[in-house]
C-alpha cells in the first residue's frame, strides 16, 4: 500500500447490506438508475481521466522511529510531491503545497515537523523543537490531531488549543506540548496577546503549518496576513526563525497567495504524484413539473438533490451533498430521511457549524465507519476533514469558484475507487448557464485567490495589537508593509498608541486584541433548550435574527425546535422542541445611505461614483408557511437594524434618461 490515506484513513466498516465495499462502485450505472424516466434531467456527463502514482523514496534524515510507524501503517513509499516539500521544509525553505483534494499533502509537512520534535525530544537538555499547526476549523485541527496521535510516537505530545479546551488543559499544552494545534482566532485572542506564558514553547518553535490557506482570501486573508506577521514577531522575540509551510486545494499561483499572506518569498510543489481513479462528473438540472394549479414550476434544488441522496442510500452508495447554507443542509437531510425505508433513516445525517463539539466529533467517526451513508454538509466538510470511502458528491448548487467545486468533488474517490460527481443546478441564471456549458467548467483552470496585505481598515487594528505585544520600532515598518507608518501616525493622533523615541506604545489597561475579530462574526448566540437549560446548538451573531427570531422554527438534526425568545443581550435563543406544522422564513428591508463621494467618473448621462456608504439591514417580520407552500400569516418583529460603515461604487442617471430609455425609476 503506498501513500498517505493508509496511514491517515481507517479502513471502513463493513456494509450492513452485506459486502458492498468489495465490489466495484460504477457511476455509470448509479447515473441510469438515478435518470429514471426523466433523462432530461442529465445534461451532460464528463470523464476525469485516471491519474498515475509518482512515488520517491524516503528521505535519509527521517527518524527511524516514525519511519518505522509509517512502514507499520502500510505506506512503502511516499509520492513524489510529499517528498518535495518534506525536503524543502527540512532545509528551513518556506514553501507550499497545492496539489488535489486527498493527495496526502499532511505527510509532507509531517515528515519534518515530527522528525525533528522526536529527535529533539530525546536531546537531554531543554523541551526539543516545538510546531504549531494552524486550521481555518475546530474539525480539521482534530482531525489533524488524530492522524498524529495514531502514529504513536511516545516523544510526540501533541494536543488542540481552541475555544472547547477546558482552563487546566490549556495550562498543561503551554508547559508541555509539542505539537500545538489550534486556528488562526487562538493566535490573535490568546497565544500572542499573552506571549509570556508561551516562551518555552515559542523558544523552541521550528515549524508553523498553515492549512487549507486558500480559504484565507479577502478580510479574511489581509486579517491572517498580519496575524502571521504579529507571530514572526513574537517569536524573533525568543529568537525563533520558524519555518512555515502552506498547504493548499488546487489554486492559481499558490506561491502568490502564500508569499502575501506571509509577507516573505517562498517556493511552491504544484506537481500531484498521488494517484487518481477516474471520476464521472454529471451536469444536472432539476426538472420542470406542474403545481396543482397546472403551472409549470421547477422542482427546488434542495428536494432535487435531497431525493438524489436517498437513492443513493438506498443503493448503499456512501454520499455527501454540500449545500450552499445551514439551512439548506438541514433540508436536504429531511428531504433523503423522508423518502427512504425507515431501517435507513438513522444513515442520513446533516453536518454543519453551530453542532456542539461533540456532536460534529461523533458524525466525523460515523461517517468514517459507514455507519452514516448519506450526509449532507456545508463546506465545513470541504476543509479537508478526512472522510473515506465515499462514493459520490452532489453539489447543490454552484458552490462559487471552480476551486471549490474541485475541493468538494475531491471528497468522493478516497480510497481509490471510481467516483461519481453530480452538479445539481440551483434556479438562477448562472447555475443554469454554467450546467448548459460545460466549457465552462471543464478544462478551465482555478481561479486565484485575492488578498490584501496592505487593507487599512485590517491592518491598523492589528498594528495596535502588536504595539501591545511588544513596543513596536522602527525595525517592524518594513515587516507590516508600506502602509505602516501612515497607519501608525494615524493612531497616534486618535490618542490609540503613543510615540515615543524607542518606538510605538500601547498605553490602555485593555487589549487591543480582544475588539477585533478575524471572521467579522461576532459572538455565537446559543439555542437553549428552556426546559432544561442544555445548549442544544449555535449559530453566528451576524444571522441570529433571521434563524432564532422570536417565533421561529428551527431545524437541527432532523429535530424541529420553536424559539420562544431571543435575548440579544444575554446572546441566547430559549427553544422548545416540537413541530408546529409550518416553517418560518424571515422578512427584511435593506438600503444604503451615501455619505461622502470621493470619485466619480462620467460617461455620458451615466455617472459612476466611489466613496463612504452605510449600509443598514433589519428583519422586520417573518412568514409562516404550510409544507406546500400556503401563506398562514405574516408577524412582525421588533429587532435593531445592522448597520455598516463600508466603501461601495454606485451608478447614477437622471430621471429623463430612464424615461426617454423607457425605463422607469
Amino acid at each position: 500500500m503506498n501513500g498517505s490515506d493508509a496511514l491517515f484513513n481507517a479502513p471502513p466498516a463493513p456494509s450492513d447490506d452485506g459486502d458492498r465495499d468489495q465490489r466495484a462502485f460504477d457511476p455509470e450505472a448509479l447515473l441510469h438508475r438515478l435518470v429514471g424516466e426523466h433523462p432530461e434531467r442529465l445534461l451532460h456527463v464528463h470523464e476525469v481521466p485516471a491519474r498515475p502514482a509518482r512515488h520517491a523514496e524516503w528521505p535519509g534524515w527521517v527518524d527511524p522511529t516514525l519511519l518505522g510507524a509509517l512502514l507499520g501503517s502500510g505506506i512503502d513509499r511516499p509520492w513524489r510531491h510529499q517528498v518535495e516539500v518534506a525536503e524543502a521544509a527540512h532545509r528551513g525553505d518556506h514553501v507550499v503545497v497545492s496539489t488535489g483534494t486527498a493527495s496526502g499533502k499532511s505527510l509532507g509537512y509531517l515528515l519534518p515537523l515530527l522528525t525533528d520534535v522526536v529527535t529533539g525530544a530525546r536531546a537531554p537538555s531543554g523541551r526539543g523543537s516545538t510546531a504549531l499547526y494552524l486550521a481555518p476549523t475546530k474539525a480539521l485541527a482534530a482531525d489533524q490531531l488524530d492522524r498524529i496521535t495514531r502514529l504513536a510516537l511516545p516523544p510526540v505530545r501533541a494536543a488542540t488549543y481552541d475555544g472547547d479546551t477546558p482552563t487546566d488543559e490549556r495550562r498543561w499544552i503551554r508547559d508541555h506540548a509539542n505539537v500545538v494545534l489550534t486556528n488562526p482566532d487562538l493566535v490573535h485572542h490568546s497565544l500572542l496577546p499573552r506571549h509570556d506564558r508561551w516562551a518555552p514553547f515559542l523558544r523552541a518553535l521550528r515549524y508553523v503549518v498553515v492549512d487549507e490557506c486558500h480559504v484565507y482570501k479577502g478580510v479574511f486573508g489581509a486579517h491572517l496576513a498580519a496575524v502571521l506577521r504579529r507571530l514572526r514577531r513574537v517569536a524573533a522575540r525568543y529568537h525563533a526563525s520558524p519555518t512555515f509551510v502552506f498547504a493548499s486545494a488546487t489554486v492559481a499561483d499558490p506561491s502568490v497567495h502564500a508569499s502575501r499572506l506571509l509577507g516573505m518569498p517562498l517556493s511552491s510543489v504544484t506537481e500531484d504524484g498521488s494517484p487518481r481513479a477516474p471520476m464521472t462528473f454529471a451536469l444536472w438540472e432539476p426538472p420542470v413539473r406542474t403545481d396543482d394549479q397546472g403551472r409549470p414550476k421547477r422542482v427546488s434544488t434542495l428536494t432535487e438533490t435531497g431525493d438524489l441522496l436517498a437513492q443513493c442510500v438506498e443503493e448503499d452508495v456512501q454520499t455527501a451533498v454540500f449545500a450552499r447554507s445551514r439551512a439548506g443542509v438541514e433540508v436536504v437531510a429531511n428531504v433523503a430521511r423522508d423518502r427512504v425505508s425507515t431501517t435507513r433513516e438513522a444513515r442520513i445525517a446533516a453536518y454543519r457549524g453551530g453542532y456542539l463539539p461533540e456532536e460534529r466529533r461523533e458524525l466525523e467517526r460515523a461517517l468514517r465507519s459507514r455507519r452514516l451513508v448519506g450526509i449532507a454538509a456545508t463546506n465545513a466538510l470541504e476543509l479537508g476533514v478526512d472522510v473515506s470511502g465515499l462514493d459520490a458528491v452532489v453539489l447543490a448548487g454552484w458552490p462559487g469558484t471552480l476551486a471549490s467545486l474541485w475541493q468538494q468533488a475531491g471528497r468522493a474517490g478516497r480510497t481509490g475507487h471510481r467516483s461519481l460527481a453530480i452538479l445539481v443546478a440551483a434556479d438562477d441564471p448562472l447555475d443554469t448557464f454554467v450546467v448548459h456549458h460545460p466549457e465552462s467548467i471543464f478544462g478551465r483552470a482555478v481561479e486565484a485567490t485575492v488578498v490584501d496585505p496592505d487593507n487599512p481598515y485590517v491592518l491598523g487594528p492589528h498594528l495596535a495589537a502588536a504595539a501591545a505585544e511588544l513596543p513596536l520600532t522602527e525595525g517592524d515598518l518594513e515587516l507590516f508593509g508600506p502602509q505602516t507608518r501612515p497607519l501608525l501616525d494615524a493612531l497616534v493622533a486618535k490618542g490609540i498608541l503613543k510615540k515615543r523615541p524607542r518606538g510605538w506604545f500601547w498605553t490602555r489597561e485593555d487589549r487591543p486584541a480582544d475588539h477585533v475579530s478575524l471572521r467579522g462574526a461576532g459572538e455565537p448566540v446559543r439555542i437553549v433548550e428552556t426546559r432544561t437549560g442544555r445548549v442544544v446548538a449555535t449559530v453566528d451573531e451576524a444571522s441570529a435574527h433571521a434563524q432564532v427570531h422570536t417565533g421561529a422554527v428551527h431545524l437541527h438534526q432532523g429535530q424541529t425546535w420553536v424559539v420562544t425568545e431571543l435575548d440579544l443581550d444575554d446572546g441566547a435563543a430559549f427553544a422548545v422542541r416540537g413541530d408546529p406544522g409550518w416553517t418560518t422564513h424571515a422578512q427584511s428591508v435593506s438600503e444604503f445611505t451615501i455619505v461622502r463621494e470621493l470619485e466619480a467618473v462620467e460617461w455620458g448621462p451615466l455617472r459612476c461614483s466611489f466613496g463612504q456608504v452605510t449600509v443598514t439591514h433589519q428583519v422586520v417580520s417573518f412568514l409562516r408557511r404550510l409544507p406546500g407552500g400556503e401563506v398562514l400569516g405574516e408577524h412582525p418583529l421588533d429587532l435593531p437594524p445592522r448597520s455598516l460603515a463600508t466603501k461601495a461604487m454606485w451608478w447614477t442617471l437622471l430621471d429623463l434618461t430612464l424615461s426617454r430609455a423607457g425605463s422607469r425609476r
